[in-house]
């Protein structure tokens, strides 16, 4: 039979139920929300069924004023039905899958599923979110047809932005069941899929709470403050800026401390099971409701001073009051700054011999041995345990990858020396010859086996691409500093550009020009993408503004020209190659890499993540690299040709407050609703699948006969839009919603989108608008404000009103 995810069910309307929710229907899945009544409804309210429903409407609501958003788009929210479990419960029986997330209670999952059972139709999968219920025990006395239908599909939250999925078979489940469940949640929810066993909190917490509670209990035998801690275990060591008191607060004090717990009491044979009991001045932070941002003060808060300045704090552990801190000062941490590799850094601290680096090697050390040691416990190989903390803890690098990062050798020696007992498993490996837990043989990464001794190819689906393993196995066709073109197969290119944030630079538009020449002569077409950076990741950040900072300030405008006009002639010549052209963009993609997206590809295949815009207004300047141009014609691009009296305004005017309010889009649904993807262009969740997926474009567009595109005349809009900007732009100052200098950079942005001093509805060459595009660009950095706004970027990473 072929399944398919026709409507789903999500039953409990918490954070980690509506983030679910959200998630399948921005993937276009319709869904069933549903919650209990209400208990204390008054008699009036009792018939009444918006107050039966008003639990999951709150949950519903609340989901759509989180912020980070968990919808891909406000509207994606109407694929979302609401109802409670009395009066709505029979509507399961539609559904093709429902997952419970329930309080964390066997005896009510219990009962919730023998509810289920007799009303869910006989193909339909129900799955439990639970992190710490053994399955075995929840589906105790059901149905045969449920057991072999019931899976664990255990999400990280928040939903949206959390890749990992970890699914957990039960004694009983269907083979076909899970194989399908693993597609579906990777291609269709985006999701990297961990294969968890039916222990304890699964593998991702497993591991990640006894590293964060180790280290905790550590901290307080060795004086070691949380600021430290923080500074420690955070960037220096590839893992977030939320490090791990931070990360604490962002996840609730209540509910590390309910996962410690709750792995203690289950663990009993587990050899570091003292790992989970929490520190007690983390249970008199619980008691006094410090339970992290959900209670606005956990082991940090935030103050606010009259002038309205905030304040960092942090807890001291004693006496449970908040202060002010400074930035930790240690050499081991002075070392990583200065190193320039994370397996530079994280060696710097390790190995360093100051307090940090001392509390550091005994707390990341616990974790790595306590990683081995659960093999097979809990997963069957070290791909599974790495993959769940890069994914569900946005960790860098893996346990094991970590390992591997600062010496295998070498830590264990160290290791053994300070009294650690080291996994036979892993002496057995060092003994064979092998010294690391990767490796790439023949382009291929492998890991080491514990169970046969041997190093196995690590899985990954036939439709991923990886451009590292590639060029691992010298499919590099060329390269620069800044970009690469490889060979992904079928005689289709990839550009890869590896510049600092992917910003576009002269070298790599001289390396586009260089690439159209190869792929013309040899291929059949080209993707533009990369692979870097965890999430959200740079397609590109945009264009090269420091060097163009300096041209400007030596008064070298001809040369910025110079630049700028190969820009733009590198596009267009991209743009009008003999090849199909798609662009796979992700995360962010600004400025410069939105003109490369919009003006060098035929099609777009995006990321769902994807954080798109033209935003040069911000630094005092407008896309110069046919950004104005390119935008304008994917607006109009569904206008069809003979018509000759359509209203161009109707299009200007999206495109002009796109650009000239610097729009960044928090999605690719939201970028396809502010014009930046076209109806043609595709939306792919997985990242993973991206330049796979992109391949494929270019050879649908092969097969489809494909024919490049004729440049003819585009019609503008003229200076009839000029004058409506104009009067909207007065009021937008008067009400002082933009400045002064905003309204004169606007206002010349509305000139070079219409065309100039021209007609409305008239047709002119690309090259009029392009041309503008450029004067206009040298002219805003003769401007010192606009000087002002570049510097302000480039020191501080933010924007300048002036």
């Amino acid at each position: 039979m072929i399944r398919k995810i026709r409507k789903a069910a999500v039953i409990g309307s918490g954070v980690m139920g509506g983030g679910i929710a959200a998630l399948l229907a921005s993937s276009g899945v319709k869904t069933l929300l549903l919650d209990i009544v209400p208990p204390d409804l008054t008699d009036a309210e009792k018939n009444d069924p918006a107050a039966r429903n008003r639990i999951a409407k709150k949950g519903l609501d609340t989901v759509l004023m989180t912020q980070p958003a968990l919808f891909m788009q406000p509207k994606d929210a109407d694929l979302i039905s609401i109802g409670n479990l009395e009066d709505d419960f029979d509507q399961l029986a539609q559904c093709d899958w429902i997952v419970e997330v329930v309080v964390e209670n066997l005896k009510i999952k219990q009962a919730l599923l023998a509810r289920i059972d007799p009303v869910r139709k006989p193909n339909a999968i129900v799955s439990s979110n639970t992190s710490g219920i053994p399955l075995k025990q929840m589906s105790q006395g059901l149905s045969d047809g449920f057991r072999q239908h019931f899976l664990g599909t255990h999400f990280f939250n928040p939903v949206r932005y959390m890749k990992l999925l970890e699914i957990i078979p039960g004694e009983e489940t269907l083979s076909d069941v899970l194989s399908f469940m693993a597609d579906f949640g990777e291609r269709i929810l985006g999701k990297g899929i961990v294969w968890a066993k039916d222990t304890p909190n699964f593998v991702g917490n497993r591991i990640g709470v006894q590293g964060m509670v180790k280290a905790m209990q550590i901290m307080t035998e060795d004086g070691i403050s949380i600021p430290e801690v923080d500074a420690l275990f955070g960037p220096a060591l590839g893992r977030p800026k939320t490090a791990m008191f931070k990360t604490a607060d962002l996840v609730g004090l209540d509910i590390l401390a309910h996962v410690a717990k709750n792995t203690h009491a289950l663990v009993k044979d587990d050899e570091a099971r003292d790992d989970f009991i929490v520190p007690e001045f983390v249970e008199r932070m619980i008691a006094a409701k410090m339970l992290g941002k959900k209670s606005k003060v956990g082991f940090y808060k935030t103050d606010l001073t009259p002038e309205w300045k905030k304040i960092r704090k942090v807890i001291d552990t004693a006496t449970l009051e908040h202060a002010e801190y400074d930035k930790p000062d240690l050499p081991c941490l002075k070392a990583a700054k200065a190193a320039k590799t994370l397996p530079e850094k994280m060696k710097a601290i390790v190995y360093g011999d100051d307090k940090g680096a001392r509390f550091t090697w005994k707390a990341l050390a616990a974790n790595l041995i306590y990683a081995a040691n659960r093999i097979p416990e809990i997963s069957d190989t070290i791909v599974e345990i790495d993959n769940a903390m890069r994914w569900g803890f946005n960790f860098e690098l893996g346990p094991f990858q970590t390992w591997d990062a600062i010496g295998v050798k070498e830590s264990v020696t160290k290791m053994e020396t300070g009294g650690f007992t080291v996994p036979d498993k892993v002496k057995a490996m060092l003994d064979a010859g092998n010294d690391s837990f990767y490796k790439i043989e023949n382009g291929q990464t492998v890991y080491y086996d514990f169970s046969s001794a041997s190093y196995k190819p690590v899985q990954t689906s036939a439709a991923i691409i990886s451009l590292a393993g590639l060029k691992a196995a010298n499919k590099t066709i060329k390269s620069c500093k800044s970009a690469s073109l490889i060979d992904i197969g079928d005689d289709v290119f990839c550009l890869e550009f590896h510049s600092k944030m992917n910003i576009i630079n002269g070298e790599i538009v001289d390396f586009m020009a260089d690439c159209v020449d190869y792929v013309d002569e040899n291929g059949a077409g080209l993707v533009i993408g990369n692979q870097a950076g965890g999430m959200p990741g740079a397609f590109s950040a945009g264009g090269d503004l420091a060097f163009m900072a300096g041209l400007a300030k030596q008064g070298k405008y001809a040369e910025i020209d110079a630049f700028l006009k190969k820009a733009q002639t590198g596009m267009q010549r991209v743009r009008y190659s003999s090849f199909p052209v798609v662009a796979a963009p992700f995360g962010l993609t600004l400025g410069g890499g939105c003109e490369v997206c919009l003006g060098a590809a035929d099609r777009i295949v995006a990321h769902s993540e994807l954080y798109m815009g033209l935003v040069e207004i911000g630094v005092g300047l407008l896309p110069g690299g046919g950004g104005c141009l390119n935008l304008w014609k994917k607006m109009t691009a569904t206008i069809p040709d003979p018509v000759a009296d359509v209203d161009l305004t109707k299009f200007f005017v999206p495109t002009f407050m796109a650009i000239g309010m610097a729009k960044i889009s928090m999605s690719a649904a939201e970028a396809r609703a502010n014009g930046f993807l076209g109806p043609q262009d595709r939306i792919v969740f997985n990242r993973d699948y991206l330049i796979g997926e992109a391949k494929k474009e270019v050879l649908k567009m092969l097969d489809d006969g494909y024919a490049p595109p004729v440049k003819r005349p585009i019609k503008v809009a003229g200076t009839a839009a000029q004058g409506m900007i104009d009067s909207e732009l007065f009021n937008m100052q008067s009400a002082k919603f933009v400045s002064k200098y905003d309204v004169f950079l606007a206002k010349r942005i509305a000139f070079v989108i219409s065309g100039g001093e021209i007609r409305s509805g008239s047709a002119i060459d690309e090259t009029v608008i392009l041309n503008l595009e450029r004067e206009a660009f040298i002219d805003f950095w003769k401007q010192e404000k606009s000087v002002a706004r570049v510097e302000h970027m480039l020191t501080t990473g933010k924007p300048l009103r002036n």
